[in-house]
């Protein structure tokens, strides 16, 4: 169910802004793309066109892009957690032994002994914290992981068998990232978040450049198909849609797509702060389903691109979350979609199911959408049980 519709009247229709290219850029997103493509069990990623969904809610084609098989740990956010930690690992190195070090070198493991005594950390909602953790065990470092109250165990060991120390806080996502942070500096070790603050910009930089991976693949995938003319992006703290809003703002200036934010209604901390023009923390009374949108502050530099990026924000209630991750289980192709990657479909359709909603984004038999799948069943048990009832 749609609950809440808002147009962003501040959205920018010129072309990417030069004070935005300081927050992520084309650049930054090609370095990236050329080292995670090196790494090993990279594949890109499935781009499914749902036919038969487009015709039955009323547009002419949806694009959406299938995480859920990202270097076997379920979700995109393999892209950004991992590529973060390999940035900091390199940049500490270059530090501690005042030299130039290519990251062949730590692929390599010429520096594992250095490398062993560096402890990255973050607080998660189970993707970032896993991404963090595959990174941490992939180049060598040590991990120590945060978790809320609400995230489930399955999630958990999923961490755990990365071999992160994971400790579990009460409260919920935000009040556990505090946590993260005070103990980081009280015991030298280093953050790796996709939240950014004042203070703190270096690796959420990295992290959304290493999210537009996505990106980069999407348009060699689309080849001669026609772009987009709507995107619709779970919203979270910001920095996912940020870095897609801004790799199309910039690629494709002259095509005027829209982007949509989705949240939800337990979480709306990012169309509060397009109402209030301002970055807006939410109080989270309530979890929702989908954890990886359980986010009450908004990121900094994901803020900045939205700001002045999207055109609409929008939330959504729970409960029609089983009903959709159902409904691609039995899609043909079958496509595995966790409670938070179905948000966008789920958004989409609740849009086209409120015409005065569609028309005020423009959304009809015309459209062509892309979706993104941002995760898979990131804990089996929970996916199993939602697609097994009826």
């Amino acid at each position: 169910m749609l609950t809440e519709y808002f147009h962003n009247s501040h959205k920018d229709t010129k072309h990417y802004p030069n004070e935005l290219c300081s927050v992520l850029n084309l650049d930054n997103t090609a370095v990236a793309f050329e080292e995670i493509k090196t790494w090993n069990g990279y594949s890109e990623t499935p781009l499914h066109s749902l036919d038969v969904i487009a015709e039955n809610i009323g547009v002419k084609s949806i694009y959406y892009k299938d995480e859920s098989s990202r270097f076997g740990l379920g979700s995109f956010k393999a892209l950004g957690g991992t590529y973060g930690v390999l940035k900091f690992i390199h940049h500490a190195l270059q530090k501690e032994i005042n030299t130039e070090i290519s990251i062949q070198d730590i692929h390599q493991g010429k520096y594992s002994k250095q490398i062993s005594k560096y402890t990255v950390t973050t607080a998660t909602d189970g993707n970032h914290g896993r991404s963090v953790a595959f990174g941490a065990k992939l180049f060598g470092c040590k991990c120590q992981i945060y978790i809320h109250s609400e995230v489930s165990s399955g999630r958990q060991k999923a961490m755990e068998d990365l071999e992160a120390i994971v400790t579990r806080v009460s409260g919920n996502y935000d009040e556990s990232l505090k946590i993260c942070i005070d103990d980081a500096e009280k015991n030298d070790w280093h953050l790796i978040s996709d939240t950014s603050y004042e203070g703190y910009t270096k690796y959420p930089r990295y992290i959304m450049a290493g999210y537009n991976v996505m990106a980069e693949e999407i348009v060699n995938q689309l080849n001669n198909l026609p772009l987009p003319t709507h995107i619709f992006l779970q919203g979270g703290v910001g920095s996912f849609p940020g870095a897609i809003c801004g790799y199309f703002w910039e690629k494709f200036p002259h095509n005027n797509i829209k982007f949509i934010i989705v949240e939800s209604e337990h979480a709306p901390c990012l169309i509060r702060s397009a109402q209030n023009n301002q970055m807006t923390s939410v109080n989270i009374k309530k979890e929702t389903m989908m954890a990886g949108l359980s986010c009450g502050e908004p990121s900094l530099l994901g803020w900045k691109i939205l700001s002045k990026g999207v055109d609409d924000f929008i939330t959504i209630s729970d409960a029609s979350i089983p009903k959709s991750m159902r409904l691609l289980a039995k899609n043909k192709p079958s496509i595995e979609a966790g409670e938070s990657s179905v948000a966008g479909l789920e958004g989409l359709m609740q849009t086209m199911n409120n015409k005065a909603v569609a028309k005020k984004i423009s959304l009809n038999s015309n459209s062509i959408v892309l979706l993104f799948g941002t995760e898979g069943a990131t804990d089996p048990e929970i996916y199993d049980a939602i697609i097994n009832t009826t």
